[in-house]
């Protein structure tokens, strides 16, 4: 049993019940009673940035969480306790060289023309990450290919990192520094703060927590991801010898549904029975 743990979680359609299925009733305040535990450390994984980061803590009551890894793992801040939000500039220096000194309205320019890519709002955009929608109909490996054409002969190191907005029903993409991602932002994260894999859960979703799901953390995935993720993740994460470290949510927990918190506590439960008695539930109960 670890006297410390790390629980980092995605928002969207994890953390925030913003998707078509059902939420359990209670199951988010069951999560905040977990996080306000001393020994517990809180961290938002997500594609927002600070200010939409924000919103979705106010307009979903959210727990104050120590850490943001925001933009996609371009961004990390210090939240802490005066919710100073300070801005990790290390972290963003070290991305930065995978840019090769190109800017990100080089970047677009380069990539301006190809078919099938459209700019999302500048909010969305900063130094370390081009934004883009794209039709769900997309042929990921030609675009993939095409972009990396343009972007290798810059000498860019570039990661692209596929999602799909399910409720507008479109597709996204993140072109980042190779070295960004939420899975190398948390790794850093885990480092400067003395975690390991045996006091850490992630717990995700969709397209953008795939290399974090198939990696050595020990991951969630919540039972309202969609099916391909579902598969893809087992795939990676079988192919990577890491199997044991990623957990699919199935519901039953406590009598709840597996989707958004509920699963997200399943899979902590499950990795971690010893944080049960935090969660506040009236009676005992046991993991699926």
């Amino acid at each position: 049993m670890s006297d410390r743990l790390l629980i980092c979680t995605d928002l969207d359609r994890t953390l925030i019940p913003n998707g078509p299925q059902p939420e359990s009733p209670g199951a988010r305040q069951h999560f905040a009673n977990l996080v306000a535990q001393p020994q517990v450390s809180l961290v938002y994984v997500s594609g927002r940035h600070r200010e939409l980061v924000e919103a979705a803590m106010e307009e979903y009551a959210l727990p104050r969480p120590d850490f943001v890894v925001g933009d996609v793992g371009t961004t990390l801040y210090y939240v802490g306790s005066t919710e100073a939000w300070q801005r990790q500039a290390e972290w963003e220096r070290q991305i930065a060289e995978d840019w090769g000194g190109h800017s990100h309205a080089e970047l677009a320019a380069t990539l301006q023309g190809l078919s099938g890519l459209q700019p999302q709002e500048e909010s969305k955009q900063n130094d370390h990450k081009l934004s883009y929608y794209t039709p769900l109909t997309t042929n990921i490996e030609a675009m993939e290919a095409a972009i990396n054409d343009r972007l290798e002969t810059l000498g860019v190191r570039s990661r692209l990192i596929w999602s799909v907005d399910e409720p507008q029903g479109i597709g996204l993409l993140d072109i980042l520094p190779a070295r960004a991602s939420k899975y190398h932002a948390l790794e850093a994260l885990m480092k400067l703060q003395g975690f390991d894999y045996g006091n850490t859960v992630f717990c995700g979703d969709s397209g953008n927590d795939i290399e974090v799901l198939a990696s050595p953390i020990p991951a969630v995935l919540v039972a309202n991801s969609q099916p391909e993720v579902r598969e893809l993740a087992k795939q990676l994460a079988r192919e990577a010898g890491h199997e044991a470290a990623l957990y699919l949510a199935r519901g039953n927990f406590m009598a709840m549904n597996g989707n958004y918190s509920a699963g997200m506590l399943e899979g902590i439960a499950h990795y971690h029975p010893e944080a049960l008695p935090w969660m506040g539930f009236d009676t005992p109960g046991s993991e699926s």
